[in-house]
């Protein structure tokens, strides 16, 4: 089945098995933070999975390519990890929303790009990869037996040939888990209301977060997903018009209770490997968060040490893409600073270094 709609190429809007497995892929980093946040911090999950549908179902019409909206991985992961509260994390998605949507509008998104430099991006992701994966061995740590078979079961999908779907595996054992130790909560959707989570908090923390968030979005999520969507579709996506889309929906999801989110180049991947080749991915994987929201309230009792393997799963993938970079050296530096101090330290730290660097 197939549906022409505008946007980007007039493209197709296809409905098939391979547009749903291509969903899925999208939804295997995307799930476990989401889980974790609601688990561990006050956010409404049926309102974060609520704009998550929604979202991914206008991306999906509006370029008619199988984009990914997932969150950004830099505020949640420093979140989960307890870097940063929820109220910083809201403060710190606004501010990060409101400098894409400017420097989309504006065309600069390539020129600070340059500045940056691959190694302080990568040095970031590794950086929040390390902070995932000590939250995660201390949520482990809390029941050792059940972690242990919860990485087991990863690691025997892993070795079966479904690395990237080990994750979602994993993830629906603890939902089921959840299930019977709290049974199946009646459908129910989250009431409008503005910051039903609280209201944002900025601080220096909320901004140096921004910071670390930005050279992410900024390297993997604009620039380098126009690059895939002119490789893998022949499509010509500005990157300027993903900040712009990117920063809207941001300033868009964090009041109604959402996450600020981005268009990572790695979700896009994950859908086109699995088999997506149109939007219509886009408007299934909706479908399926809007039902989820339906149902979050599972999540409160969400097995602690099951979360805990998940969060080191997605550490290890982090950490995996954050060495494809330029310069070893500078991206460990930049990710032990920003374990051992913050991620805004290990940012400004990095980009200076880089500078200094490539003069010479």
């Amino acid at each position: 089945m197939a549906i022409s709609v505008g946007g980007y190429g007039d493209r197709e809007l296809q409905f098939s098995v391979d547009e749903l497995t291509g969903a899925l892929g999208d939804s295997v980093t995307v799930l476990p933070l989401v889980v974790a946040l609601g688990a561990l911090t006050p956010v409404s999950l049926p309102h974060v999975l609520l704009l998550f549908g929604v979202f991914q179902i206008v991306w999906g019409v509006v370029y008619g390519l199988p984009l990914s909206v997932e969150p950004m991985k830099a505020l949640v992961g420093l979140t989960v990890a307890g870097a940063i509260s929820y109220p910083e994390l809201a403060a710190a998605g606004l501010l990060a929303g409101g400098v894409l949507l400017l420097t989309g509008t504006i065309g600069v998104l390539s020129r600070i790009e340059r500045y940056v430099g691959t190694p302080v991006v990568r040095g970031v992701q590794l950086a929040v990869a390390l902070l995932l994966a000590q939250a995660g061995l201390e949520l482990g740590v809390g029941d050792p037996a059940l972690a242990v078979l919860a990485l087991l079961l990863t690691l025997a999908v892993a070795a079966l040939g479904y690395r990237r779907s080990a994750t979602l595996v994993v993830l629906g054992v603890g939902v089921v888990l959840a299930a019977v130790s709290a049974g199946i909560p009646a459908p129910s959707l989250p009431s409008p209301t503005l910051f039903p989570a609280g209201a944002p908090r900025l601080s220096t923390a909320a901004v140096e977060a921004s910071l670390g968030q930005l050279a992410m979005t900024v390297g993997n999520a604009a620039v380098a997903t126009s690059l895939l969507c002119a490789d893998l579709f022949d499509t010509d996506v500005e990157s300027d018009d993903l900040a712009t889309s990117m920063g809207s929906m941001s300033l868009l999801s964090v009041p109604l209770g959402g996450l600020p989110m981005c268009h990572g180049s790695g979700g896009l991947a994950g859908k086109y490997a699995f088999g997506a080749r149109t939007g219509g991915a886009n408007l299934i994987l909706g479908a399926l968060y809007l039902l989820a929201a339906l149902v979050a309230g599972l999540v409160t009792a969400f097995p602690l040490a099951v979360l805990g393997v998940l969060l080191v799963v997605v550490a290890v993938q982090l950490a995996r893409s954050a060495t494809e970079t330029t310069s070893l050296p500078l991206t460990v530096a930049v990710g032990l600073t920003g374990l051992l101090v913050n991620v805004g330290v290990a940012f400004v730290g990095g980009v200076v270094v880089h500078q200094l660097v490539s003069r010479r």
